[in-house]
């Protein structure tokens, strides 16, 4: 295990947060709760049915973790009047939030999440990132202050070190949500994203703006809005070391940065990459995951009320102890 997923476990630990798991369908989540609780990393509640989760899973200790059946459940009916009272506004009705709690238990998670009774989920082994956001976005919300929720992955160096990473992991952002983010958008990611770099990954965020250019190589609109991304970014966060437009080479090759932006203290360096739009920061992560051999958890979101996040389908066990355990940290961002 690397230091850094291990100081990340070592941390939620101490909180001791309840995260709720809602695909006991899928083996994964199942042994990733009985690991998680073994582990000791946080409180689990997982949603289905007890004896088809034991059924199915015959060879997995669930001891420890509380197994919570939507259809039997005394705050079944709560949930639901929840649900209709934060959408009944959108045409919601009560009988349709009964039904939905009882269909959706991603929804019938965030439920429990707004009402304080876990303090954190994780989704998506199973289903897509739609599923698991509309959830968080209708019932979570936004967190005061933050104009958009984001994702960005973990990428965690392969064993053994990676010359170009010293401190043991990057942050990707947005890989996995945002599809064509402003330039102010791009300044909050950013802004998110260097908070969890700080609170989850424990590093000191150094932020590069990626672009196929470097300061001015090229000229395009594409460019300039990454530029102005970087100038919003020094106006609502002058406190972090941050630059761009950069090229992923000069961003994080020391020889590459210097040549390409001499006098930064970024450049060459980075450990928080900020990328333009989905394409590149998804094609990124998946690159540097398949071909650097680097491990990649999330995506995770950012800019939530309260903490919810997704899972790539093709994610193993362990990167959903990962995400549980960094699901407890993300209580601690304000």
């Amino acid at each position: 295990m690397s230091k850094i997923l291990q100081t990340i476990k070592d941390k939620a630990r101490k909180l001791n947060k309840n995260i709720v798991l809602p695909e006991s369908e899928d083996s994964r989540v199942v042994q990733a709760a009985a690991q998680s609780v073994k582990e000791g990393i946080a409180r689990i509640t997982l949603l289905g049915n007890a004896d088809e989760i034991k059924k199915a899973n015959p060879n997995v200790n669930l001891k420890g973790v509380t197994i919570i059946d939507p259809k039997t459940h005394s705050k079944t009916a709560e949930y639901a009047n929840l649900l209709y009272e934060l959408r009944k506004a959108k045409g919601m009705t009560l009988e349709l939030a009964q039904k939905t709690v009882l269909e959706d238990y991603t929804m019938y998670g965030a439920l429990m999440l707004k009402a304080d009774d876990v303090d954190g989920m994780v989704s998506g082994a199973c289903h897509s990132t739609a599923n698991t956001l509309r959830p968080a976005l209708q019932v979570i919300k936004t967190a005061p202050g933050t104009p958009l929720v984001s994702a960005y992955f973990l990428m965690v160096a392969p064993e053994g070190g990676n010359k170009y990473c010293p401190d043991g992991c990057f942050i990707y952002a947005d890989s996995g949500l945002v599809q064509n983010p402003t330039s102010e958008e791009l300044a909050y990611i950013a802004l998110a994203s260097a908070k969890s770099a700080e609170t989850i990954a424990g590093i000191t965020p150094a932020i590069a703006f990626i672009s196929h250019s470097s300061k001015g190589s090229a000229k395009h609109d594409d460019v300039t809005k990454v530029v102005n991304a970087v100038a919003k970014f020094h106006e609502i966060a002058p406190q972090y070391n941050a630059d761009g437009e950069l090229q992923f080479d000069a961003a994080v090759v020391p020889e590459v940065g210097a040549s390409k932006a001499p006098g930064s203290i970024v450049a060459g360096h980075a450990n928080v990459l900020i990328f333009p739009d989905l394409d590149a920061g998804n094609s990124n992560y998946k690159n540097t995951e398949r071909m650097g051999g680097f491990q990649a958890i999330g995506p995770l979101c950012q800019g939530l009320a309260k903490p919810i996040n997704d899972l790539s389908r093709g994610c193993h066990m362990e990167d959903i102890v990962a995400a549980v355990a960094i699901t407890a940290l993300q209580t601690a961002i304000k």
